[in-house]
């Protein structure tokens, strides 16, 4: 069945699929007894223009009249900081006033911790309401207290309903408003279930409204589907100002918040955070968190750098081959896109003659980051040739550069911060794609350069055309 016009006689309750007939069967979402009659638009006013305008509520009148973008005062959207260096460096400087951001992640990992944080520091400059859908008062007031986020201007409120919680906004007047989370909310009078694309919508509508018109920083606290995308309508994305994802490995403190729209600011920052028994940490010097020590080299490990969002982090791949007693030799990975690593396997086998097909191969990352850019195939390539071989990297050397199907080495964004950051950690000598920005080492920068101008004359910078190069110039000799 496929979805009718504008004036559909039935929507699903549950997707807001609309049909023209009745079915007992979404045929959208396939939830049963979901189909339920739609409600018929009210017709509005005829505007000066003639235009008939619909909708339940009727036209309103414009609220402020129409003025050259010159003449607009811009000083209203200026960010204003939460206190949370990592937290304001992803937003652009901090929060805006009017601005609505969507938080997004998965479950347990730290989104109530960071917001209650980040609503305390707020606090300090104007009052904080902190709505919370899906625990009790007093379990908020437990996890206050751990982290160390109580305050009189924190003002706490277990609602659950969309017209009690602008019954707070009106009698607090908060600087910043917090909802946690925008799925349990529900608007009194609209169909649908609490967490539906009906009620998401309607919820989300109505706050977005109110933080425009009275300048409301608003944080809006949404889940994720089994895939890590927000759950609810696609709307709801396109409605908000700014979305954040919150994420980080379960066996692993370490915590990111990424941007994935920001009208405010650049969405290629990340902000690192460590959580602990009494909260968040910001981290702004992760690098180093994904090294292993070991007295002497081992094979089998290669150090990369990889770019999460505009900030370098050098990250240690590890890699075991033996010979398998399987007919199917064991392919496993951690940390590391399996895909990858299987193409990985078949350039070494292929190109440069490391034979793999009886061996079973293990790769894995160090303190539990995902690496995932094509810039750590060159990595992953110089572990496995490294353990297959049994000849270990030598100290200080770092490998960065994307792998092709016909063994070249590609060039790969962001070489010169990669490079300087590398540097800043003690290595000493990096194997990088051929024709990279003309990075031979000789050189020594000018005084007064950043990171992004590359390394100085101490970083030995070795380029490979292929992997055959690149293994040579690692291991000494091909394997």
């Amino acid at each position: 069945m496929a979805r009718s016009s504008a004036g559909a006689g039935y929507r699903c309750t549950e997707c807001g699929w609309q049909a023209a007939k009745w079915s007992g069967r979404c045929g959208e979402c396939q939830a049963w007894g979901t189909v339920e009659q739609a409600e018929a638009p009210r017709l509005g006013r005829t505007s000066r223009s003639g235009i008939r305008t619909v909708g339940r509520r009727g036209a309103a009148p414009a609220s402020t009249p129409a003025m050259p973008i010159g003449k607009v005062d811009a000083s209203d959207a200026s960010a204003r900081p939460t206190g949370l260096d990592e937290f304001d460096r992803v937003l652009g400087g901090g929060l805006v006033p009017g601005a609505v951001l969507l938080l997004a992640g998965e479950p347990g990992v730290g989104k109530s911790t960071l917001l209650l944080e980040a609503g305390a520091l707020v606090s300090e400059s104007g009052p904080v309401l902190y709505v919370t859908g899906e625990e009790s008062a007093a379990q908020v007031r437990l996890r206050a207290d751990r982290i160390g986020a109580v305050s009189d201007q924190l003002f706490l409120a277990a609602e659950t309903d969309l017209y009690a919680i602008l019954d707070h906004i009106d009698e607090v007047q908060p600087r910043l408003l917090i909802i946690d989370s925008v799925q349990t909310i529900s608007a009194a009078g609209v169909d649908g279930t609490p967490g539906g694309v009906t009620q998401v919508r309607e919820v989300a509508g109505a706050l977005t409204a109110v933080a425009k018109e009275r300048s409301l920083a608003t944080i809006l606290v949404g889940h994720v589907t089994k895939d890590g995308t927000v759950a609810g309508p696609r709307a709801l994305e396109h409605l908000v100002d700014v979305v954040l994802h919150f994420d980080g490995d379960r066996h692993s403190q370490l915590r990111m918040v990424r941007a994935v729209k920001n009208r405010y600011g650049a969405t290629d920052e990340v902000g690192c955070f460590d959580l602990g028994e009494y909260g968040l940490i910001g981290l702004p010097d992760p690098s180093g968190l994904f090294l292993s020590q070991h007295r002497e080299p081992v094979p089998g490990t290669c150090v990369t750098v990889t770019l999460e969002g505009r900030r370098p982090l050098p990250a240690e791949v590890q890699a075991l081959v033996g010979y398998s007693a399987l007919e199917v030799p064991r392919r496993a990975t951690s940390g590391l896109d399996g895909a990858r690593v299987g193409m990985v396997l078949a350039v070494l086998q292929r190109r440069a003659g490391v034979k793999l097909g009886r061996q079973d191969v293990y790769a894995a990352t160090v303190g539990g980051v995902r690496l995932t850019e094509p810039a750590v195939d060159l990595a992953v390539a110089v572990a496995l040739a490294s353990s297959a071989a049994n000849l270990s990297v030598p100290r200080g050397v770092v490998a960065v550069g994307e792998v092709g199907l016909a063994g070249e080495v590609r060039r790969v964004p962001g070489l010169r911060r990669r490079l300087a950051e590398a540097e800043r950690m003690g290595f000493r000598r990096a194997v990088v794609p051929a024709g990279s920005a003309g990075l031979d080492g000789a050189v020594s920068p000018p005084a007064g350069t950043t990171a992004d101008d590359g390394p100085s004359q101490l970083m030995e910078v070795v380029e490979a055309e292929d992997i055959r190069q690149a293994l040579s110039a690692v291991l000494g000799s091909p394997p």
